[in-house]
């Protein structure tokens, strides 16, 4: 029999999917249904419903990049919090199905559609969300998100968009170059083949988020510009002005002012949606065991907190040492002793309050974040993720002699 092209093979499988269970919205044995076969290749998608597959789906990346060079494992029990749909709070306001691919019985790759209701409201879309995506070949790769997409019709969602995993806050898009540099803290990774696999799926770009690298070694560093520009808006506030560090002893308070800030700065975002309090205290409370204060610093105009910039250490750099994230006896070792591997830090959030934008006060988080940095003995970091359309916040980070190095790119499929 000649071999079926992969388009037809995916039509094929859907062609198999029962009517009355795709329309009736009931997931779990439809997808098993859809049965894809190229030669006596057979793929088969199923929904994870016992804990055997909740394992499954946590341990496949593991499985799969384990003779990887750049893949850094995450830790498992941090994995397995964000894959709670109990206690995780963002599934306070978002439902998620995972799917197992399996080849004869091997698990040869996963997905998950996410449906943030709270997402869709902000932005009145109706559109679903793919994460957590792992695909062995193309076969599976096509096979996974013909099955995503069967899910999310059944949904009578618009369109499906991804990566997210969960969200766009917990590790987002898919990265498209640089593939032989590692992830910092909290940024996905993935094989540059996945490219070709969601692109040959018909999906397209929705966005791109960059990733910025400022070398603090480098003395050419245009780093001395930025310091003599935010030196002029520290010249033009007076005294009015004021530059710190956070105060851990005061971390509540800190933190009501990091919230207050982040909901104000990013909530004209694409994509953005308001973190619930519960929400924004586990992120504090994942957080704050690593935080560097040094390399939190928050700006006061007038004594009133108006912008923030947190810097976090690269904790990744002690991740790659922990075997396969799984903290057993020993591996405990370099968390213990993780200012002797951490020389990197990433700055995840640089914000100013609305009506104090446009006014240089980033530049004086960034020059202020640069000098901390150094002196604690941070040789560089990375600024990530920023909007490809945040024209200011990217025009800021370049005048600091970052390098713009490395993209992820959300993907979308329209599905009407």
């Amino acid at each position: 029999m000649k071999p079926l092209e992969l388009d037809q093979v995916v039509e094929a499988g859907r062609q198999r999917l029962k009517p009355h269970l795709l329309d009736s919205g009931l997931t779990s044995r439809s997808l098993v249904d859809s049965r894809i076969q190229v030669d006596t290749s057979v793929v088969l998608i199923d929904e994870v419903a016992t804990r055997k597959d909740k394992k499954a789906f946590l341990n496949y990346p593991y499985q799969h990049y384990k003779d990887h060079a750049y893949w850094i494992p995450p830790l498992r029990v941090a994995e397995q919090a964000k894959l709670n749909s109990y206690k995780n709070p963002f599934f306070q306001r978002a439902d998620m199905k995972q799917f197992l691919a399996r080849r004869n019985k091997e698990i040869v790759g996963r997905i998950a559609v996410i449906n943030n209701r709270a997402h869709n409201a902000t932005h009145l879309e109706n559109v679903a969300f793919f994460g957590f995506f792992e695909a062995q070949d193309e076969v599976v790769a096509k096979a996974l998100y013909a099955a995503a997409e069967t899910y999310a019709k059944s949904l009578g969602k618009d369109a499906l968009r991804g990566p997210v995993n969960p969200n766009l806050d917990e590790g987002a898009g898919f990265q498209v170059n640089a593939f032989d540099t590692k992830p910092f803290l909290m940024m996905p990774y993935n094989e540059s083949c996945y490219i070709d696999y969601v692109e040959a799926s018909g999906y397209v770009k929705a966005k791109d988020l960059f990733a910025w690298y400022v070398d603090l070694q480098d003395s050419n560093t245009a780093l001395n510009y930025v310091q003599s520009l935010a030196k002029r808006v520290e010249r033009r506030f007076g005294d009015r002005l004021k530059l710190r560090s956070a105060d851990m002893q005061r971390f509540d308070e800190e933190l009501q002012h990091l919230k207050k800030i982040y909901n104000s700065a990013w909530e004209e975002n694409w994509g953005f949606v308001k973190q619930t309090n519960a929400e924004f205290d586990q992120l504090a409370k994942d957080l704050k065991m690593i935080v560097d204060p040094d390399i939190a610093v928050f700006v006061e105009i007038d004594g009133e907190v108006v912008g923030v910039g947190v810097a976090l250490p690269d904790v990744n750099q002690v991740f790659e040492k922990i075997p396969n994230g799984r903290l057993l006896p020993f591996s405990f070792m370099p968390l213990l002793q993780r200012k002797r591997h951490i020389d990197r830090g990433r700055l995840a959030i640089l914000g100013v309050m609305g009506e104090w934008r446009g006014r240089g006060l980033e530049l004086t988080i960034i020059k202020q974040l640069a000098e901390n940095a150094k002196e604690a003995g941070y040789v560089g970091g990375e600024c990530s993720w920023v909007l490809e359309d945040n024209h200011a916040m990217n025009k800021a980070i370049a005048a600091s002699g970052a390098e713009l190095y490395k993209t992820y790119r959300i993907y979308e499929k329209s599905l009407r």
